[in-house]
């Protein structure tokens, strides 16, 4: 077996998890029988445990699954194998501060998520619209936990236990830790360690944080002394204690360059380089200069105007402090370096100090070389800062290892369980069936989309399991979990296909500030090598009683097509018939500003997809997906996405439409209107250094970007068939085939059928009546049990012909 050490880059190696000592509220762990078959979530489980008090009480928005793929499950399961004793309250009603009391008061301190999703993408779509479902709630019902929940719950955990400390964390807190365009109430907010009033912000995968904090909070060690942790956020007021002097890097305001003057043809004589620049440098206008008295200012600009010379400045030249080690000049210690942003107030009024700001933020996110970022909110006596220190460093793969492999009964909690005992009635909660018999294998992302927050929370450098570590997980899930017939959902993360891949230099890894590994192009400096992943792919599919192993999360195409023996694998053993990609356009303009690549890099991966789907003899389908209305994107660039739609045979049924979260670089860019993956300056134009963005701004405009993905859809005809017009593009409007829509307009009802069942019209139905009657066999069965009607396609996700299952596929056979 091959072995993959633990190392670290990092200068300064950080404490292992399993190092610290334990908790002295261990003992009751080992009294009775090692870790609690569920953390508690009421005074009669706590008592079965013989426990009087919890030490920390974590408040989250989730339901309660006991799940590595859940984090308040890891959370508590990290805390208490470090021997604290942990209790949870799982979507409490935040009328009141009295739901916050029902576990008593925590020893050491609260611990607040608003859950696995920022609170408000789960409650709203992408049009501001309130959801009417909620996929981490018993029964999949929405409105289980407030606006911006990480806000509610600290303050309500402050009404009910004022003296208690509130550590906040969760992927609602790292968004939004400095301020942040808030695209609900659009504008831009303060950071959430302000408005929330948390003690101590764990932001990014955060259980070295964690269990830092923890220990030093059990020590009796005042909370607002612990500012050092890396991967912590918290608000300041005074200077930093400690001999040790800080050197603070004003970044407050961008530069302003002058009029840059063109360069000069070397191939001009002398007067015509002066004439060119209405002078002259003729013999009689210089004697006439010298009989002026102007001497060389006449005799240098030959005019009248040139006599006047601005007082000589010397011209001053400052060290570079990036010399290091060259001469006397040195390089800032980075570890007691400090970068201020602009503040909360010159962001709020100034789109430029704001992309700015979040430019910095995106270039110091590297834990080898992020130094720590403050930003000033408020003025006068209510002015405090807002320090962020640098992000944590990863764990290693024995930690990871540790982290799942704690004791996870990989199930809800028994008090959602329905009247017969099971969680798969009327109280299955949607994200654990998504992710009951799926594996996850590794954290991070290297892509850098700027539409994505992986990044922003979990960081560039991919942190991987080991392979015994997988193999025994899927184990568990055969030999334990309820159901299990056999097939394992998916092997992935966050990406696919990054396990165990990275930078092929520790050094680089280290220094590097690319945003991106694989934009514009493969890094040359990128181990791509998928041969550790298709190892765990053969051995886990050759487990006894594992009949197929799916692979469920998103591909990175780019990166697949440089292991052919990867796709290969892949492709003949992995996809359940449908593979779902993310080429997300196939335009150039909206691609850059995404940073994804071509849609040729598609189009390889997609020959590649074919040809082995053939060689195994398998009718596979790619499904790939799309954003409408990205920052970049213009009318034509989605006009001509559907042309590619139509030309290559699919018809979109799930549509995505850009939805800004917080500090994203594509939220920045639709906030401000400026391309903050370049430099941000004051000459923003044409010919300024700044670059502008079309932002899609508007129902009107977001609509037809959306309905240029639905071109197949009749109620979109009518929009469409304006806006080509208004385009000059009247000529795709026909009856023929290399026509994007019909010049007829057949009787439509507004029905929208998708595949989620609570978000479709059934055809024929108005909404009112598809509320009243409820979905039809159309809209709400399975679509492997419906039988399109004669001359009817049945979509599925991208137009694709429907799954064959059971006697369909039998009657094939025979």
């Amino acid at each position: 077996m091959q072995a993959y050490p633990d190392v670290s880059f990092f200068p300064r190696a950080a404490k292992p998890l399993t190092s610290y000592r334990p908790y002295w509220a261990k003992r009751f762990a080992e009294r009775f029988g090692g870790a609690a078959p569920f953390l508690p979530m009421s005074r009669a489980e706590m008592e079965r445990l013989g426990w009087d008090s919890c030490d920390v009480i974590l408040v989250t928005g989730d339901a309660y699954v006991d799940h590595p793929s859940f984090g308040m499950a890891v959370v508590g399961r990290v805390l208490e194998a470090q021997g604290f004793r942990v209790g949870i309250i799982a979507q409490p009603d935040w009328q009141s501060a009295e739901p916050f009391k029902v576990l008593g008061k925590p020893n050491l301190f609260w611990g607040v998520t608003a859950g696995n999703m920022d609170s408000m993408i789960n409650r709203y779509t992408a049009d501001r619209k309130i959801r009417s479902d909620d996929a981490y709630t018993p029964g999949d019902v929405g409105g289980k936990r407030p606006d911006r929940a990480a806000i509610v719950y600290s303050q309500r955990c402050r009404e009910a236990y004022p003296e208690v400390p509130i550590v906040l964390g969760g992927i609602e807190g790292s968004l939004r830790r400095i301020a942040h365009y808030d695209y609900w109430s659009d504008k831009v907010r303060r950071s959430i360690v302000v408005d929330s009033k948390c003690d101590l912000l764990l932001y990014g995968n955060a259980e070295r944080a964690l269990v830092e904090v923890a220990h030093r909070i059990a020590a009796k060690e005042p909370v607002h002394e612990i500012t050092d942790v890396r991967g912590t956020a918290f608000v300041r007021r005074e200077s930093p204690p400690g001999d040790d002097p800080w050197f603070e890097i004003d970044s407050t305001e961008v530069d302003t360059p002058g009029h840059v003057e063109e360069h000069i043809n070397p191939y001009m004589t002398t007067a015509e380089q002066a004439a060119a620049q209405g002078q002259s440098c003729s013999k009689a206008d210089g004697e006439e200069g010298r009989g002026t008295g102007s001497g060389t200012a006449r005799d240098i600009g030959g005019s009248a105007e040139a006599a006047v010379m601005p007082a000589v400045q010397p011209i001053t030249f400052m060290a570079n402090p990036a010399l290091q080690g060259r001469g006397s000049i040195k390089r800032l210690p980075r570890a007691r370096t400090v970068i201020r942003l602009p503040s909360y107030e010159q962001v709020k009024s100034d789109p430029v100090l704001y992309a700015h700001a979040n430019r910095v933020l995106h270039l110091e996110t590297n834990p080898g070389n992020a130094r720590a970022l403050v930003q000033a909110h408020g003025e006068g006596t209510t002015a405090r800062d807002v320090w962020i220190n640098p992000p944590p460093i990863p764990l290693t793969t024995a930690e990871m290892d540790h982290v799942f492999g704690l004791h996870y009964a990989r199930s809800p909690h028994p008090s959602y369980a329905d009247e017969n005992g099971s969680h798969d009635g009327a109280t299955k909660i949607p994200a654990w069936e998504m992710i009951r018999f799926s594996v996850n294998i590794m954290r991070g992302c290297f892509g850098g989309c700027t539409f994505c927050s992986i990044t922003e929370h979990e960081g560039r450098i991919i942190q991987s399991r080991s392979e015994d570590s997988i193999i025994q997980e899927v184990e568990d899930i055969r030999d334990k979990v309820k159901g299990f017939t056999g097939v394992i959902s998916d092997l992935g993360g966050p990406t696919a296909n990054m396990y165990r891949i990275g930078c092929k230099s520790p050094e680089i890894e280290a220094a590097c500030r690319k945003p991106s590994c694989v934009y514009p192009g493969i890094c040359q400096n990128l181990n791509t090598d998928h041969s550790a992943l298709i190892k765990i792919y053969r051995r886990a599919r050759a487990l006894k009683g594992v009949k197929k192993i799916l692979i469920g999360s998103g591909l990175r195409y780019d990166l697949a097509v440089k292991s052919p023996e990867y796709v290969k694998e892949l492709v003949q053993h992995h996809v359940g018939g449908y593979l779902k990609i993310a080429p997300e356009h196939t335009e150039g303009g909206p691609l850059s500003k995404m940073m994804k690549p071509g849609i040729g890099s598609y189009d390889r991966f997609k020959q590649m997809f074919e040809k082995y789907s053939e060689e195994a003899g398998k009718k596979q389908y790619l499904i790939p997906y799309f954003i409408a209305a990205h920052p970049g994107t213009s009318d034509e660039d989605m006009m001509n996405l559907a042309i590619w739609l139509k030309k290559n045979g699919f018809r979109a049924d799930q549509v995505q439409t850009f939805y800004p979260s917080p500090m994203a670089t594509a939220t920045t860019m639709y906030h401000t209107g400026l391309n903050s993956l370049k430099g941000i300056h004051r000459d923003v134009g044409e010919d300024g250094r700044t670059e502008k963005v079309d932002i899609v701004r508007g129902e009107k405009r977001r609509r037809l970007h959306k309905a240029f993905l639905r071109y197949h859809d009749p109620n979109n005809w009518p929009m469409l068939r304006e806006a080509l017009k208004a385009m000059g593009r009247a000529d795709l409007i026909g009856n023929g085939k290399h026509h994007l829509i019909p010049t007829f307009q057949p009787l439509t009802d507004g029905g929208y059928q998708s595949a989620r069942r609570k978000n479709s019209t059934p055809p024929g139905k108005t909404a009112a009546a598809a509320r009243t009657t409820g979905p039809s066999a159309g809209a709400g069965a399975p679509r492997s049990a419906v039988t399109p009607p004669k001359g009817r396609l049945l979509t599925q996700h991208m137009g694709l012909p429907p799954r064959e299952t059971g006697a369909a596929r039998k009657g094939r056979r025979g």
